[in-house]
């Protein structure tokens, strides 16, 4: 009997090895006899619809491309009514905009197990801008006030989770005209900071608007000293960007691409008389390039572009709006611009922008082969969900189904190993 025990356990055994040798895959590790082990997960914010004033809840997934995640009963929420993130180095920034009063940050990662742990939870400045910058997330409050016209800048280590330098810009002296320089947000090229700006009259009941409306105006840093090299100007078009939104980005080649908006105001109108337009400045250069101007006004046929998004070789994910009526509204139609070939395609197999009641301009994912990227759109009809972007095709699908919450942000984080 015990000799047969014996070998019952060595045949046993020895299925169990084979099995285990019959793997194609090493690092796919039975995960309770539902497949692989997920190495990364993405990391999805959205905003209750069911309360008014409610913060986001962050939420995780495996898949972007089919079923659903709800807000009711899951996630992590997060304290305060206006968030912005950041993804650097693995790890997933939070910071609570406290309109004036100081912020939270609260940084996440994935553990060995998947979920999300908060590993930092502090209080700082309220920023209004906000990026990525080496290892470091670059941080600035913007100031409105030509009694104190000064921006400070923090600079937050993501190893650490803590700010280890800081200083001040006087931006009244940068716009050198008697506005101020309101940065519109931070993007680094190579191994120095733009912060493209524009002008604030900060005064006389009229202190977002500006009397130079036909400039864009960047502001050079080195880094990490954050120190001033010079102002790079143009009069082809009006100001990069929009408040709190980037309106620039640098391709493979370190070529760095302007996006104006052409939303300059002055006393409640429109003053810019410069289309919503591209320009370019080519890797290694402190100057616009002259011979590059994209008109995109007179490719869209007649829409102007409030936010972009890069995905891969030139081409971007493009927000346009047809009728101007606000410097802070997000366009609902969605197009690929391609800066190489100066053309515009307008996307398929989206809701009709018409019934589109938000669209996640700041925060989406690009997938690894730089083909697809994946935005939140909610739509009067449909509700909310990602929409999986072909950008060689300009054609979309829709994925995940995000019930109960408008997406506000969609990222990805990599599993911590044990």
């Amino acid at each position: 009997m015990k000799q047969k025990l014996f070998t019952t356990y060595l045949f046993i055994n020895a299925l169990i090895l084979l099995g285990a040798c019959s793997s194609d895959d090493d690092s796919a590790t039975d995960n309770g006899g539902e497949g692989p082990v997920p190495t990364s997960k993405y990391i999805i914010t959205a905003n209750p619809t069911a309360s008014e004033g409610v913060a986001d809840y962050i939420l995780t997934t495996e898949d972007l491309t089919q079923g659903s995640i709800t807000t009711e009963g899951n996630g992590i929420e997060q304290d305060g009514t206006y968030r912005y993130y950041v993804t650097n180095n693995n790890k997933f920034f939070s910071l609570l905009y406290g309109q004036g009063n100081p912020g939270a940050v609260t940084t996440y990662e994935l553990n060995a197990d998947g979920e999300l742990e908060k590993l930092s939870d502090f209080q700082s400045e309220t920023v209004q801008a906000r990026a990525a910058v080496n290892d470091d997330v670059l941080m600035i409050k913007l100031s409105r006030d030509l009694e104190s016209p000064y921006a400070y800048w923090y600079r937050l280590d993501t190893n650490t989770s803590t700010f280890v330098d800081e200083g001040q810009i006087n931006t009244e002296v940068l716009a050198d005209n008697g506005e101020l320089a309101y940065f519109s947000w931070i993007t680094q090229v190579g191994d120095m900071v733009f912060l493209p700006y524009f002008g604030i009259k900060a005064c006389c009941n009229d202190a977002d608007g500006t009397n130079f409306p036909d400039q864009a105006n960047i502001a050079v840093y080195s880094y990490p000293e954050m120190e001033l090299q010079t102002v790079i100007h143009d009069n082809r078009t009006s100001f990069i960007g929009r408040y709190a939104n980037t309106g620039l980005s640098v391709d493979e080649k370190g070529d760095a691409y302007t996006f104006s908006s052409s939303v300059a105001m002055s006393n409640g109108e429109f003053t810019s008389t410069k289309p919503s337009a591209v320009t370019k400045i080519t890797s290694g250069s402190l100057e616009f390039d002259t011979d590059y101007f994209f008109n995109l006004e007179e490719a869209s046929g007649g829409y102007y572009l409030t936010n972009h998004y890069y995905v891969s070789n030139g081409k971007f994910l493009g927000f346009m709006e047809k009728e101007k009526v606000s410097q802070y509204d997000t366009g609902r139609r969605l197009a690929v611009i391609d800066v190489y070939n100066q053309s515009f395609t307008w996307i398929e197999g989206l809701p009709e922008y018409t019934t589109v009641t938000n669209v996640t301009a700041r925060n989406n994912y690009v997938s690894e082969d730089g083909t697809t990227i994946y935005t939140g759109i909610t739509s009067e009809s449909d509700g909310s969900y990602v929409y999986a972007i072909d950008i060689l095709n300009a054609t979309a699908e829709k994925g995940l189904k995000v019930e109960g919450g408008v997406i506000s942000a969609i990222s990805k984080l990599d599993i911590a190993q044990q």
